[in-house]
């Protein structure tokens, strides 16, 4: 009878990993299904280096935010002057160095706030998947966990002046990429770039499905599963060309659309709150910016916009965090905001002083996010008021995304990686 109930509990525990859900906390750009979301109590409010777990330098530099298995973070970076690429795998407990591999590239032109290392991995059990490129190849790997190449494919030619960015996802045995390419702005001479949603295998790399996408402005959003109340899953993304759009994740065939949403560049990720799905658009000029909320489902509308004024401030790299129904924006420059997911009502907008490019993750009622100097800023998830509960200076600057897993925080900067919490910091973490 043991043996019979041990077995269910089994059949129980792998049934769990299908579809969505992984058997770790941050398996992906953002962590679960793309939320930024962790329940875990034992990551502190204020710390200083004396407090850090660890702290590892990093070959290179880049802006790939970690993705972690277990008792390993893996995470992509780049020679800034080669484009020589590091795969590198580290040790979550102690932070040293489990493998390298290094792969030489082509040196290109980047925007002036990219890098060759821009792509987080994504990672199941068995594999690291990550992808980079030039502009005559693109590179999509599975490394195993010992370091070993799994499987590699040449994707073509990528188009683009900003650089690649592309963070791919899993789901029941495939691994998801959106390849977003340029159309626009191009150099003479240049062709535009053909645009696609990929599925592989994970096992293999063999190419599953492709689907072929509008190309306008390149658009760096990942994608994420919407599971709608009564229907199937849904893959959701975001693009200038395609709007707000949703495919099935096992066909690559198309659910619905909602083209003309966004006049401009996408390159947070969406998002779903209050009955409504979220994206944001903008320039680097940021005037324009808006988040567009969206009543998905098979003849989807856009329910309202918000766009910049002196009441909001809507960003247009750090992807979007809620909480409930509220929903919170750290600006790219210097401003916070939250609304009501609902009803698009502006709760507040408090100046921050300070530029993001990574984006913020929640971790119980407190958002984590760095600023582009290497500060950690801790904010109350509060829908009624701001509140700055802390300030940590990593001491390098940073454009990436922290990572939470086994109760510890995970943070990368240009060319360090950081630990932080744990049991040993219950008391901080109150």
């Amino acid at each position: 009878m043991r043996s019979y109930v041990a077995l269910i509990c089994l059949i129980g525990a792998l049934q769990l990993t299908s579809g969505i859900v992984e058997a770790q906390e941050w398996a992906r750009f953002r962590g679960p299904n793309g939320t930024g979301v962790s329940e875990a109590a034992t990551i502190p409010v204020k710390w200083t280096e004396a407090d850090y777990n660890w702290k590892s330098e990093i070959p290179g530099l880049g802006h790939s935010s970690p993705a972690i298995w277990g008792d390993k973070v893996f995470l992509l970076s780049a020679d800034p002057d080669t484009a020589t690429r590091y795969m590198l795998c580290y040790s979550a407990i102690d932070g040293s160095q489990v493998w390298r591999k290094e792969y030489k590239s082509e040196s290109h032109h980047l925007h002036i706030r990219s890098s060759f290392a821009s792509s987080s991995p994504a990672v199941d059990a068995k594999h690291a998947y990550v992808g980079w490129s030039t502009p005559s190849e693109t590179s999509f790997k599975a490394f195993n966990h010992d370091g070993t190449e799994a499987w590699s494919v040449n994707l073509g030619r990528w188009v683009s002046q900003h650089g690649f960015g592309a963070s791919p996802i899993l789901y029941d045995d495939l691994v998801i990429l959106h390849n977003s390419q340029q159309a626009n702005q191009l150099k003479d001479g240049e062709k535009p770039g053909d645009s696609f949603m990929m599925a592989f295998k994970r096992d293999t790399g063999e190419e599953v499905w492709r689907t072929p996408l509008v190309s306008m402005n390149v658009c760096y959003s990942v994608p994420f599963i919407y599971a709608p109340e009564g229907g199937t899953d849904e893959l959701v993304c975001i693009s200038t060309g395609n709007g707000v759009f949703s495919l099935d994740p096992n066909t690559g065939e198309k659910n619905w659309a909602i083209e003309g949403v966004f006049k401009m560049r996408t390159v947070g990720s969406p998002i779903t709150a209050g009955g409504h799905i979220f994206g944001s658009t903008g320039s680097g000029g940021y005037s324009g910016n808006y988040v567009a909320a969206i009543k998905p489902g098979k003849q989807p509308a856009v329910a309202y916009e918000l766009k910049n004024s002196g009441t909001f401030k809507a960003p247009y790299v750090p992807s979007l965090i809620a909480k409930g129904d509220a929903v919170f924006c750290l600006y790219d420059q210097g401003f916070a905001a939250c609304f009501d997911a609902p009803t698009g009502k502006i709760r507040w907008l408090e100046r921050t002083e300070a530029a993001f490019s990574g984006s913020p993750i929640r971790v119980r009622d407190r958002i984590y996010c760095l600023d582009e100097d290497g500060v950690v800023w801790v904010i109350a998830a509060d829908e009624k008021e701001y509140k700055l509960l802390a300030k940590n200076d990593l001491g390098e600057p940073s454009r990436s995304t922290p990572a939470v897993s086994g109760g510890k925080l995970f943070l990368r900067t240009y060319s360090h990686l950081i630990c932080v919490g744990g049991k040993e910091s219950v008391a901080l973490a109150r």
